[in-house]
């Protein structure tokens, strides 16, 4: 029987074309109106080293990446060796590998089962016969892919013409030669893998982005007109798109030495009135600690996007983790409240940039977008008519002589109208000392305990009107799990699984992660009788921040932790989910 649900890895060295090759398919896909996600994951050499490219095709919704594969095209088993425990094949998986390069893999050493089937293909001697080179290789895998999987055969090779149509006319010519050829050479293959061709009618296009291009279309959509940033891996795209994109619109980039100087600029940008951004990852974000307090004090709006990436340190620069939290959420000296949100999946990239800007804009604080790899980096197609997000700006005073101006007035919910340079009878004095409420520099106790207790204030109404989550399955369930950002997507398969089994599993999943939506969160603990707590912490950051205000039913909480590195699968979820019920079921029986 043909599969709905396909999930393809491709494995090979940098240079080797594989994440052109997942791109390809991944775009042709959405052309024919299937639902994709796309991760791909990489050494952290800056030339060379291993690639690989998981590409999971769906006529049907799916909120993950592919969890075990169906299909693999490996250029190198060594390569491949170096994603052990991250590309996990199913027991009857297809692996078409280079002829010359044999596996030194048995089928046992790989966990898989008589029905898994190995078929040899001449990669680099095909490419070479028909294109001259051995470097089309990945294109002409792709029609071996495309001929025996069913994947949109057209549509790739479309793809084709047009990455290389406006490159030299030979060039364009050899690729399709080698194209046209591997279908020619899967077509006369005598191979059974029926099992595994996608079966699914074309329909309307759909849009496929990165999270990381949703987020500079969310800038837009916000109406951000200025970005400072410096690239690291793996934010760079936003400063990449928005480069290409601000200007067109009236905006500036700018591209610091550093992402001190970077966060600089985008107070600077803010405090004259503009709507500025910045991008950066767990290194850059420690060296913008001290800005950051700048913009807590001065009430100064300014949004962070920070992709999480495996550490401490360098650490892993290419791979996903979600230990962040604990510096997004209490990095700085001295008390600065900021915001934390949280996105899920791509299209939430885009709402939760515009909600950065709107409460930084309402409530004069800085806003991190707590983002990671996982979802950064990958492709997934979104609903076109879904990128709408209302937009607020700040609050302005009136250009009234007769009324004194105080920047910094202390209001009943902490929030006091921002003047911009060149506004009539609203100068005042900004820095990063305490002051008073007009601005000016004043180290009284008493005036650092009003104004604390001012700057603070805001996280009650903001708390009141931001406590986006979102809640998935019945409302009334047996396990409920509680996770954040990237792991909403695993999450969300489990519960829909167990339904389907007559199980009862739900899952809250904040994106308002600080402040926390604590009375959702207590509301939604009532309907539930075991918690399971997800997250990709060695620590456990998510559980012990939420422990940091709030109390948890220990007696009835299963943690689910681990280090970065991959990413969460569905089946880790699936196998904790199972556990917990045979603890209730064991429960339940020495109670009886």
């Amino acid at each position: 029987m043909p599969t709905r649900d396909l999930s393809i890895a491709m494995v090979g060295s940098g240079g080797d074309g594989i994440v052109t090759m997942g791109d390809m398919v991944a775009q042709a896909a959405a052309k024919d109106g299937l639902n994709v996600i796309k991760v791909e994951a990489y050494g952290p050499q800056i030339r060379g080293g291993e690639s690989s490219c998981v590409v999971r095709l769906s006529p049907d919704p799916i909120f993950a990446q592919g969890d075990d594969l169906d299909v693999i095209a490996i250029f190198n088993w060594a390569d491949f060796g170096r994603f052990k425990g991250e590309l996990a094949p199913k027991k009857d998986v297809v692996i078409l590998f280079e002829a010359a390069d044999p596996n030194p893999s048995s089928p046992a050493d790989l966990g898989l089962d008589e029905r898994a089937r190995f078929i040899p293909v001449p990669f680099a001697k095909l490419a070479t016969e028909l294109a001259g080179t051995k470097a089309a290789k990945n294109i002409l895998s792709l029609s071996v892919l495309a001929e025996l999987f069913n994947l949109p055969h057209g549509s790739i090779r479309k793809a084709v013409e047009y990455k290389f149509g406006k490159k030299k006319a030979e060039l364009l010519a050899v690729n399709l030669r080698a194209f046209d050829g591997g279908a020619e050479f899967a077509r006369s293959l005598n191979v059974d893998v029926s099992d595994k061709k996608l079966t699914y009618e074309a329909t309307e296009p759909k849009l496929l982005m990165a999270g990381n291009e949703a987020c500079a279309v969310g800038a837009l959509h916000a109406g951000c007109k200025f970005f400072a940033g410096y690239p690291i891996t793996p934010s760079s795209e936003v400063l990449h798109f928005l480069s290409e994109w601000l200007p067109r619109v009236g905006g500036s980039v700018v591209q610091t030495e550093d992402e001190l100087s970077a966060y600089g600029a985008v107070i600077g940008a803010s405090f004259a009135g503009v709507k500025s951004m910045t991008s950066t990852s767990g290194p850059g974000l420690s060296l913008m600690t001290e800005m950051l307090g700048l913009s807590s004090m001065a009430e100064i709006p300014s949004v962070i996007w920070n992709v999480q990436r495996g550490g401490p340190s360098t650490g892993l620069p290419t791979k996903s983790e979600q230990a962040d939290l604990w510096q997004a959420v209490f990095g700085s000296h001295g008390d600065a409240p900021r915001v934390v949100l949280a996105p899920g999946d791509v299209e939430d990239c885009f709402h939760t940039t515009v909600e950065a800007f709107n409460i930084a804009e309402e409530f004069q604080l800085p806003v991190i977008v707590l983002s990671d790899q996982a979802v950064a980096q990958r492709r997934e197609t979104v609903p076109l008519d879904h990128l709408k997000h209302e937009v607020v700006d700040r609050i302005k005073p009136a250009d009234d002589p007769n009324e004194k101006y105080l920047r910094y007035k202390d209001t009943p919910d902490g929030v006091s109208p921002m003047s911009v340079p060149g506004m009539r009878h609203t100068v005042y004095q900004t820095n990063g000392l305490e002051h008073n409420e007009h601005g000016d520099p004043a180290s009284m106790h008493l005036t650092h305990e009003k104004m604390s207790k001012k700057r603070f204030r805001k996280m009650g109404p903001l708390a009141e009107k931001y406590n986006f989550f979102r809640h998935y399955g019945p409302k009334q369930a047996d396990v409920g799990i509680l996770c954040w950002g990237s792991s909403k997507g695993p999450v969300e398969e489990v519960v829909r699984a167990a339904a389907a089994r007559g199980e009862k599993v739900s899952a809250f999943v904040p994106q308002m992660i600080h402040p926390f939506p604590e009375k959702q969160l207590k509301a939604y603990l009532a309907t539930i009788k075991e918690l399971l707590i997800v997250e990709i912490s060695f620590q456990g950051q998510f559980y012990r921040y939420l422990r940091s205000f709030m109390d948890l039913p220990e007696e009835h909480l299963h943690l689910f932790k681990r280090s970065g590195g991959k990413n969460l699968a569905i089946a880790e979820v699936e196998e904790e989910v199972r556990k917990v019920f045979e603890k209730m079921r064991t429960r339940e029986e020495v109670m009886a």
